[in-house]
């Protein structure tokens, strides 16, 4: 199987691309975005230099089945889903925050724990707690959104100093936030799992607030499964997760961390393979859908006609 590492169509109306860590992005007549999830991977705010095989398709049908899920709490971007691995939605000025919200002591709130910080993003934690205790209550520990490298924490009341969102929007994002996590962690939780941690991405249309980019995701998520995670805790054993954390750490394992002058150890055809397994276990675990991968012959000749098809129709429509 081959895996789609990048894309470079050429749609009619096409405005503007842009090309992130892992998604292709198309604006088409200033109105509409298709996003291509293509099977690129990043972690440290790295794109990886081999692709993971249906990885892209694993990702845009989780987003695709939670936005729908929980578009009762707020509207989302999504017009149509034309593809495995395509989302086509209307475009929204984002805001330059990501909202993280974490139930449990995990993933970068560990690691900076444990380095001896008692205070992330401006939330202070309680002393005594272990890896992947559960909080008292969920925080939100946001984060900048940089365009290019590192995304940086930023505390609420930095974000609101330096007039990055204002109050009004930034109150109403926090609600949005805890509710969109309520919903995840009970839809985890019929499903045998623990939603640890996640992320969500706003953006705005005149006064409308709107869910964007995806959710839920093994690359914004954090996942634990529920059985066994009381006695794993008490052993202070690691907890059995669904989340790209195992990827991380192979390559901590391994000697880099996205730092300066660090190489990326080599994605061997059987790392590989065990990742692209991973996400798949995930995508089944998590949805409770059995994953059908999606036709290899010919993956970029489908994708486009499907888009193609799309864009014709919501051109015609309007």
């Amino acid at each position: 199987m081959k895996a789609i590492k990048e894309t470079n169509f050429n749609f009619p109306k096409q405005t503007n691309f842009y090309k992130g860590k892992v998604r292709d992005v198309y604006t088409i007549d200033n109105r509409f975005m298709a996003m291509v999830v293509t099977d690129r991977i990043s972690a440290f705010d790295v794109v990886l230099p081999e692709a993971i095989p249906f990885k892209g398709q694993v990702l845009n049908q989780i987003a695709a089945k939670f936005l729908a899920a929980t578009q009762d709490i707020l509207p989302n971007w999504v017009i149509q889903v034309p593809d495995e691995m395509v989302t086509v939605g209307r475009i929204c000025e984002p805001f330059k925050v990501e909202m993280v919200i974490r139930g449990y002591l995990a993933g970068h709130a560990w690691r900076e724990y444990s380095a001896g910080k008692r205070s992330v993003c401006g939330v202070s934690l309680p002393e005594g707690l272990k890896e992947n205790d559960k909080l008292p209550e969920p925080i939100i520990t946001p984060t900048t959104k940089a365009a290019v490298g590192h995304d940086e924490d930023i505390s609420r009341e930095d974000i609101l100093a330096r007039g990055i969102v204002s109050l009004a929007d930034y109150t109403q994002l926090e609600t949005f936030t805890r509710a969109l996590y309520q919903r995840g962690t009970e839809i985890a939780a019929e499903r045998g799992l623990i939603l640890v941690d996640t992320k969500y991405e706003f953006g705005k249309v005149s006064d409308t607030i709107y869910l964007i980019d995806e959710i839920h995701t093994p690359d914004s998520s954090r996942y634990f499964y529920a059985e066994g995670y009381q006695e794993r805790q008490a052993n202070e054993e690691p907890q059995k997760q669904l989340s790209k954390e195992f990827v991380r750490k192979w390559l901590i394992e391994n000697g880099f961390q996205g730092k300066e002058g660090q190489t990326v150890p080599e994605m061997t055809p059987e790392i590989i393979t065990s990742i692209s397994d991973r996400y798949i276990e995930l995508y089944e675990q998590i949805t409770g859908d059995k994953f059908v991968k999606n036709d290899a012959e010919d993956v970029l000749n489908r994708i486009e006609q499907n888009v193609l098809t799309c864009i014709n129709d919501l051109i015609t429509a309007s």
